[in-house]
């Protein structure tokens, strides 16, 4: 079986690269923006290139069973970028995939689709309405998915909330590097809210079972998510006590800490896009029966422990990317307004 990984260079990417090496798979391609720099180099076939380029896919994709579809501009990019690889890019690879005869498709969507949602759980079942470009676009993707499932291929939706592990920076760093620090960390709201999470190792598994378990099984829509997590406030508690400094998630009012964020994002300060500021002080968990049922979904890791495995990578790795910075997940965030807030903590 060859596998093809779109946004194979990105965090999740390299985790699914080294689970199926680890599990006996030997053909391995795929496609990123950004170079693959990862000791799996020579284990893989690789094509630096964009999705929106259709040449660059078709020679790139040839000879592939499947097609794991993790490649997106994350909310942090322009939305124009947003719009062409999340949706024209998506629209491209199906388009290939169907030309090649590819016997899966699995695309990797997100809870954003569910928008701000007035109820919880989220069930599969649940309205999607996606709040800002980044939402919009992956509602978008997904009835691009939907077109070609129709059309009679297998394609497996699986809607993951945010993840973590070896290679997660992003927004993640910033606490990572406060609590490693020895600083309290602010949080938006009392932190009483229950914020799902997911460690980056069970959605392997989640994107295996879609690769292997039959076709009428995994032709569907699936949520992805840790089944222990308690508050947000407790969960992320259990990074500061794992780095030992006595140090404790701080809970701020929400509406003024909104307010503040939205007039630093309109000054271009604010470390954190709308969509992270806007729903962290409220809940966000999804239902994981129906992956648990059809797929048979077991996962490994609460969110305490997903995000002190993924504190303890970024602990030993720091040194590897000490001044680097950027908008995907591979490279910690720009922490603009909080380095000066910092200080104070």
């Amino acid at each position: 079986m060859k596998v093809y990984i779109s946004g194979i260079s990105g965090f999740l990417s390299i985790n699914m690269v080294r689970y199926l090496l680890e599990h006996g798979y030997d053909q391995i391609a795929g496609i990123d923006l950004v170079d693959f720099t990862y000791p799996e180099r020579n284990n893989i076939e690789f094509t630096q290139g964009d999705i929106r380029d259709k040449d660059a896919v078709r020679k790139s994709m040839a000879g592939a069973d499947v097609v794991i579809h993790t490649a997106a501009a994350l909310p942090l990019y322009t939305p124009e970028d947003i719009y062409t690889t999340d949706v024209v890019g998506t629209r491209n690879l199906l388009e290939q995939a169907k030309e090649y005869g590819v016997k899966r498709f699995i695309h990797i969507s997100s809870t954003a689709v569910y928008g701000v949602p007035d109820h919880h759980p989220l069930y599969e079942t649940d309205a999607v309405q996606g709040v800002g470009p980044y939402g919009e676009a992956k509602v978008q993707a997904e009835a691009v998915c939907n077109e070609f499932r129709d059309d009679g291929m297998c394609v497996s939706i699986i809607r993951p909330k945010s993840f973590v592990g070896p290679e997660r920076l992003g927004v993640f760093a910033i606490f990572y590097e406060w609590a490693a620090d020895g600083k309290n960390f602010p949080n938006i709201g009392n932190g009483k809210n229950r914020y799902q999470l997911l460690d980056v190792a069970d959605l392997c598994d989640a994107i295996h079972a879609c690769m292997t378990l039959p076709e009428k099984t995994v032709n569907d829509i699936f949520n992805i998510g840790a089944a222990k997590y308690t508050t947000m406030r407790e969960d992320y508690q259990a990074v500061l006590d794992e780095a030992s400094f006595g140090k404790r998630i701080v809970p701020f009012p929400a509406k003024p800490v909104i307010v503040i964020l939205k007039v630093l994002e309109a000054l271009k300060l604010s470390p954190l896009y709308p969509w992270i500021y806007e729903t962290a002080a409220k809940d966000s968990f999804v239902s994981i029966e129906k992956a648990q049922q059809k797929l048979g979904f077991a996962p490994k890791y609460s969110n305490k422990e997903a995000l002190v495995r993924n504190y303890h990578w970024y602990l030993e790795n720091k040194d590897k990317f000490s001044g680097e910075e950027g908008v995907s997940h591979r490279l910690p965030w720009k922490q603009k307004a909080l380095k000066w807030a910092k200080v104070f903590f």
